[in-house]
């Protein structure tokens, strides 16, 4: 197909089409956990997102209407947790119950477990990485409110860490969410910087990621799929 027919183009209506996006599960409670209405709540977001580094920063649109909204404004904190492959069914489950009419955390047979730096949003046990937070604003923007918030502390499973102290998230199995659909991330097409990397470092750096993949999903990288633009190495005369 020519690219002239390929990339003819037709005008959409405005509309969230950011894709793909993270899929996150937040976790908050309310100041009273005595009460039933502020136990220990998980709404499943994907609008999330890094906002900044110094501080470490994020942001979550969350609609008025949902139960964690109010949890979330009357203690200023939340959980961000990755989501693996191992906790997708809970995460869109969580996605499609209300917190206000039952138990999710219990439903969901996930454990809710203080959070690092925090005083009463929990984290997930099973997450394999948990983000603390501490709500800095909140700004109204219509369906949505935005929510930022400066991330206090990090906790993740050890299995993540290499022998270097390393976080390897690819260990993770992570998934993302695409116009309705969840997907397993895996196949490595390259690192931050690869198209002006010398053919050196990028068959160094390739070389060490593929063992990982390989070593946590016994799949091994397929070479036909890798970037266009890759670094070949220039023949000699």
């Amino acid at each position: 197909m020519k690219d002239s027919v390929r990339h003819e183009k037709i005008i959409l209506p405005p509309s969230a089409l950011l894709n793909p996006v993270p899929v996150v599960m937040v976790s908050c409670a309310g100041p009273n956990r005595e009460f039933v209405q502020d136990r220990p709540n998980i709404v499943t977001i994907a609008w999330a997102g890094t906002v900044c580094s110094e501080p470490p920063m994020v942001s979550i649109s969350v609609r008025k209407s949902r139960h964690s909204h109010r949890l979330m404004q009357e203690t200023g904190e939340f959980v961000i947790n990755l989501v693996g492959i191992n906790l997708l069914r809970a995460c869109d489950y969580c996605g499609v119950r209300s917190g206000a009419k039952e138990d999710k955390f219990a439903a969901a047979k996930l454990t809710a477990v203080p959070a690092e730096g925090l005083e009463h949003a929990p984290a997930i046990l099973e997450a394999p990485v948990s983000l603390s937070c501490k709500i800095v604003s909140v700004s109204g923007l219509g369906s949505h409110d935005l929510f930022i918030a400066k991330i206090v502390a990090v906790t993740a499973d050890k299995y993540l860490m290499d022998k270097e102290g390393k976080l390897c998230l690819e260990k993770a199995d992570l998934v993302c969410y695409s116009h309705g659909d969840y997907y397993q991330l895996g196949r490595i097409l390259g690192f931050f910087g690869y198209s002006v990397a010398s053919p050196e470092a990028y068959k160094r750096r390739m070389t060490e990621k593929a063992a990982v993949v390989k070593k946590d999903t016994g799949k091994p990288v397929n070479k036909k799929n890798m970037p266009q633009g890759t670094p070949k190495r220039k023949k000699t005369t």
